[in-house]
């Protein structure tokens, strides 16, 4: 066995108000270029609604309002990654609003520090870990303890309701 691979993380990094994040590669399906949001009603507002991606209703998530970090206005680096994680013993695809997408990063797993236990606006159990990377430190974010949220959850519940309609109103053309 290959002791080397395994001391390897390899993550997207990417900015959310001028903060550095980044997340497992592995669950990343692909980056598009922002697109309209179709607003859900009665959403929280993290959840800026839904988009068409050939074919298929993904809901959309800014982690920037849900983690109350600020906003800003979209930009032509704007983007939407698109990831697939299992909820409810379910595949299902998200969108995560991005400001930018940086670089995909391959860091040592023994570099990566805990998160700090005070002092932040998110909640640790988001957080993998803290990483330093050409002097400057990036959030690792586990996507899926974000998308198990009760909160989350129930956004997605009335995104499928919705997506469900839209479903049926396109069939019926």
């Amino acid at each position: 066995m290959n002791d080397a691979k395994l001391e390897k993380l390899q993550i997207l990094s990417f900015v959310l108000d001028d903060e550095f994040f980044g997340t497992e590669i592995g669950i990343i399906q692909e980056v598009i270029e922002y697109r309209e949001v179709t607003k859900v009603p009665r959403t929280p507002e993290f959840m800026l609604g839904v988009t068409n991606l050939r074919g298929q209703v993904i809901p959309v998530i800014d982690l920037r309002r849900y983690f109350n970090i600020g906003c800003q206005a979209i930009s032509v680096d704007t983007c939407i990654i698109i990831i697939e994680l299992m909820l409810d013993n379910e595949r299902t695809s998200i969108g995560v609003l991005a400001d930018r997408v940086c670089e995909v990063l391959e860091l040592d797993v023994g570099a990566i520090k805990p998160p700090p236990n005070i002092g932040t606006s998110i909640d640790n159990r988001f957080i993998y870990g803290i990483a330093d990377h050409d002097e400057q430190l990036i959030v690792l974010l586990t996507m899926s303890k974000i998308f198990s949220h009760e909160e989350l959850q129930q956004a997605f519940e009335s995104g499928s309701v919705a997506s469900q309609q839209h479903e049926v109103a396109s069939e019926s053309q």
